[in-house]
């Protein structure tokens, strides 16, 4: 997700000999670039940023941090934003940056998140950087980062899809081989119901997810709508669909010999990845005015 489809989008955008490399070397597998945007007051919007570079002789000098950095740990090369110009939440001003993860400016605090995927906490100290380490233009990053955004939140529409999808047969099939009182748990009808609603979460979300894909080459405001709308109706659907899941399951729902389990930490994650349903919602929410 975050090398191939966000990198991979925003190299792509952005052009170059240094970002052609990069993506030569994703196909490969000998790159693994991942995205370095969130920062401690950030929520989610890309465009507020602290990171700051400034130009030292022919390159730049970075300052900064970066939180919960996904895949750092594993990284070859960090995609950092950082402010050129203007102030924190300014949309004019952004550029982009190549950095390499074994920079001896960079600190780091390494740990994994609760579905186990490696992640790190960031600070640049006087990172100099060559001319060449500026990807696209200076200052003009921000449509760039917005649309490769826009793209991973599609991407992770996808891939929540997939995830409840899984949750939903193997509680299907759970409550079938399951027997309570001589009967399998299937044959219960306040169950039942239960199932049907968690199949119609799930079936709106497919929809959702099919719009924000079918979306993401239109205008950047019909492009936000739709992928916020997608992202809002799957958070809701995925925490639904998971905790009822658990609960046809037992208390062994939770537990990590289940692949349930694991797959429902991976959901409460994706709730929260890339926005959470209250700022997709208030993003939604701007784009109607704005449209």
């Amino acid at each position: 997700m975050e090398s191939v489809i966000l990198c991979g989008s925003l190299l792509t955008q952005a052009g170059g000999v240094a970002a052609d490399g990069l993506l030569s070397g994703i196909v490969t597998g000998e790159v693994r670039p991942v995205p370095a945007f969130g920062e401690k007051t950030s929520r989610h919007a890309v465009h507020d940023v602290t990171t700051r570079a400034q130009r030292q002789g022919d390159g730049w000098c970075l300052n900064g941090a970066k939180d919960v950095v996904v895949g750092a740990p594993h990284a070859s090369h960090l995609l950092v934003t950082a402010r050129t110009s203007g102030e924190r939440r300014d949309r004019h001003g952004l550029s982009l940056f190549i950095v390499p993860t074994d920079h001896p400016g960079i600190e780091r605090h390494n740990y994994r998140l609760i579905d186990e995927r490696p992640a790190a906490d960031l600070t640049f100290h006087d990172l100099d950087l060559p001319a060449d380490s500026l990807l696209g233009s200076e200052g003009d990053a921000l449509p760039l980062v917005e649309l490769a955004h826009d793209t991973a939140i599609a991407g992770l529409c996808a891939e929540a899809v997939g995830i409840m999808r899984r949750m939903l047969t193997d509680t299907v099939d759970y409550t079938k081989q399951r027997r309570q009182f001589g009967q399998p748990l299937a044959g219960f009808q306040v169950l039942q119901h239960r199932m049907v609603d968690m199949y119609m979460a799930l079936e709106q979300s497919i929809s959702a997810a099919y719009l924000a894909t079918l979306r993401l080459g239109a205008d950047p405001v019909t492009r936000t709508r739709a992928v916020s709308a997608a992202k809002a109706v799957i958070g809701d659907s995925i925490r639904q669909i998971g905790q009822d899941a658990v609960q046809l399951h037992g208390a062994m729902g939770m537990t990590d010999e289940l692949r349930l389990g694991h797959y429902f930490k991976r959901a409460t994650v994706i709730e929260g990845q890339f926005g959470t349903v209250d700022h997709h919602v208030a993003r939604y929410a701007t784009t109607r005015a704005a449209g």
